[in-house]
């Protein structure tokens, strides 16, 4: 009788999960406590470095297929999926404007809040909701009012220098008056050789400083700044720049033009001074632009000229009397 050939007897597959797992415990085991020097470290970084090449050309192989697979994505994308992406761009596109403009309108606040600072000024600040086009009359308005604690005379500043006054205050909203009206009038000295005169607005939007002697040494250049005299502006508050003198043989006085520091158009908020004027307080370490010193002291009758001048009053007119006919309102 022929013997039979033996079959090989086979591992179950059983057998070998069991195995495969254990090993992989073991393995695992050991990668946890060998550390970084370990013997499968180092395998495993011979490995990569080995593989790190195919990795590359299979990626650079298959780049064209990923591509044509994005674009047939894209090709058989769904119209609504379309436009729901596109309503999302234009969201964050407009969430993008919102933010910077927010950025913007911080800044312009904080340079506010440093100049309140720099004069130790008790002021409010105030958005401008509207500004007149009329060339010889020369307002803004500005959305404080009375509820805010807002009065005719108050001084109305920006983060450059002087604005104008309060000249009407309604419950929620003040119509100021610009320094550049032809009708306004500040006491004004020279902040280099501290001559002082009167600084009136004009129709151009440029501002004309009078009542400065011939003698005075003004030059172009110069830093115009309030004196304080009349008691409705506080003293060192900057005006503007001197641009051009003229003299005028025939006349004790010179002909100088100054350019204002800004033109209130660039404005979108402003400070409104609340306290008195002779509370104000000097303080140069917060703001050396516009130094102020102990000028030469104004003579009683410039002084009353600059009063009369800031609070619509003639020299020698008493309070609350009507302008006379042919004087400046």
């Amino acid at each position: 009788m022929a013997l039979l050939p033996q079959r090989p007897r086979q591992v179950s597959a059983g057998v070998v999960t069991v195995f495969l797992c254990l090993l992989s415990v073991a393995l695992m085991t050991v990668w946890l406590r060998e550390g970084a020097t370990g013997p499968l470290h180092a395998v495993r970084s011979a490995s990569m470095l080995l593989t790190a090449p195919l990795q590359q050309a299979g990626a650079v192989a298959f780049s064209p297929l990923r591509a044509a697979d994005a674009a047939v994505e894209d090709l058989t994308t769904s119209p609504d999926t379309v436009a729901s992406l596109r309503a999302q761009n234009e969201d964050l596109a407009g969430l993008v404007m919102r933010l910077e403009e927010y950025r913007l309108e911080n800044e312009r606040l904080s340079k506010l809040l440093r100049i309140a600072d720099a004069y130790a000024l008790p002021g409010l600040g105030a958005r401008i909701i509207s500004r007149t086009s009329d060339s010889y009359n020369r307002t803004i308005t500005i959305d404080r009012g009375t509820v805010d604690g807002l009065s005719v005379g108050m001084p109305v500043m920006s983060a450059n220098g002087l604005v104008g006054q309060i000249e009407a205050v309604g419950l929620f909203s003040s119509v100021v008056r610009l320094v550049t009206d032809p009708r306004s009038g500040v006491a004004v000295f020279l902040q280099a050789n501290r001559s002082e005169g009167i600084l009136v607005g004009s129709p151009d939007g440029l501002l004309y400083l009078e009542r400065v002697p011939q003698s005075s040494g003004v030059v172009a250049g110069d830093v115009v700044i309030t004196s304080g005299a009349g008691g409705v502006y506080p003293k060192g508050i900057i005006l503007g720049e001197v641009i051009s003198v003229t003299e005028n043989p025939a006349d004790v006085y010179l002909d100088i033009v100054v350019k204002p520091v800004r033109q209130v158009d660039a404005y979108e908020e402003v400070l409104v001074i609340v306290g008195r004027a002779s509370e104000v307080v000097w303080n140069p370490q917060d703001q050396g632009a516009a130094g102020v010193g102990g000028g030469s002291g104004a003579g009683a009758q410039a002084q009353e000229q600059a009063a009369g001048h800031e609070t619509g009053q003639e020299p020698g007119q008493e309070p609350g009397q009507e302008p006379l006919e042919g004087q400046a309102g």
